[in-house]
């Protein structure tokens, strides 16, 4: 506990400009060649700029309610006649305080609702959690209703994030992100049929945001065989590479390769992939042209079409490893996928069962 507290220390320092010359030196060397301390120094790193946004935040909304203060509302509203001068000169006169207002209120769509929905940003980097709102126009009927009587009964409210999760054993574990389903009352899984089933989080690991689900649903029939592998090694750039995940309600296909052996910021326990991805992709599997899931997406770089993050794939079996291996069920070792030699529809049409779409109730 004291190691992790001295680490702690000096992460801080070094992000401030603390260290000296050869401090500084010595541990980016440390960094470099232990990916749990570089992993440490990015995560502190988002946590400091948070704050820093949400400091920003308070202050203008302090300023904004010290000018709303200072508006005499009632004197204004008696002066309030239908002539296009009382407009300008309602201008003039509080130019400011709208200026503020406006810049408030954008202000508000940005970082806010990055801060309250689930959708966390550090400069360029933003986790790809999907909000789930109910859109009030003709396409609300194309929506799938996670209730279904035939099934275990789901909360009654809408659900109000959801992402992606795939499948690491037959017997209902999966695999997503820890944003995903973090601070969930309740979460359920639904897959390509449109069938939901209750499931719970069985293990977290907010170092590498991964977690864990179990589905524990009675109307749950167990899967085949899977199609692909975990792979356990790392690949280089320029591997072509796939995913599946839930953007929408329905599964959608993204393809690139791998463009970087690290990931946001130099972190290397992440790839970069050279693929367009969007809120509700979080969780999805990576996986290469030979059918090895290579990684887990969990991010993209703000505003830049094709730049994700995936987890790497050993911190899934590293996961894994920590539930008892009597409750994985029978597991079937894999000498080849059987992915391997297919083209991408038939590849798809295989691993489209093993892939649900999360939905988290609060």
């Amino acid at each position: 506990m004291r190691n992790e507290l001295q680490l702690d220390a000096i992460i801080e320092d070094y992000l401030n400009g603390k260290l000296t010359e050869e401090e500084r030196k010595a541990f980016e060397q440390l960094r470099a060649n232990d990916p749990s301390v570089d992993h440490k120094v990015v995560t502190h790193q988002f946590f400091l700029d948070s704050m820093k946004e949400y400091g920003a935040t308070l202050s203008l909304k302090d300023k904004m309610n010290a000018i709303h203060a200072s508006i005499d509302v009632e004197s204004l509203s008696d002066k309030l006649k239908p002539h296009p001068s009382f407009i300008v000169n309602l201008w003039r006169n509080n130019r400011s305080a709208i200026a503020v207002a406006a810049s408030f209120v954008l202000l508000t769509m940005v970082s806010i609702y990055s801060i309250q929905h689930n959708t966390k940003q550090n400069g360029s980097y933003e986790v790809m959690s999907r909000e789930l709102v109910k859109i009030k126009n003709s396409q609300n009927n194309l929506i799938r209703n996670i209730n279904n009587r035939k099934l275990e009964k789901a909360p009654v409210n809408p659900a109000k994030f959801g992402g992606t999760g795939f499948a690491l054993t037959s017997n209902g574990y999966l695999c997503t992100n820890l944003h995903v389903i973090n601070g969930a009352d309740s979460v359920h899984v639904q897959n390509a049929k449109g069938d939901s089933f209750k499931a719970k989080v069985v293990y977290q690991d907010p170092q590498y945001d991964l977690a864990i689900l179990k589905i524990v649903d009675q109307n749950f029939i167990e899967l085949s065989s899977l199609p692909y592998k975990i792979n356990k090694g790392n690949i280089g750039m320029g591997e072509n590479v796939f995913t599946l995940g839930f953007p929408k309600d329905d599964a959608v296909l993204g393809e690139g390769y791998v463009s970087s052996k690290t990931g946001h910021a130099g972190d290397t326990t992440a790839y970069q992939v050279s693929i367009p991805v969007n809120p509700g992709n979080s969780g999805g599997p990576l996986l290469d042209n030979r059918g090895n899931v290579i990684g887990v997406i969990n991010a993209k770089e703000y505003q830049v079409d094709g730049a994700a993050f995936a987890v790497k794939s050993k911190y899934i079996l590293e996961a894994l490893s920590a539930i008892p291996q009597d409750s994985l069920g029978k597991k079937t070792l894999l000498k080849k996928s059987p992915l391997l030699g297919l083209n991408r529809t038939k590849q798809l049409d295989m691993i489209q069962d093993y892939v649900f779409m999360i939905k988290v109730y609060n």
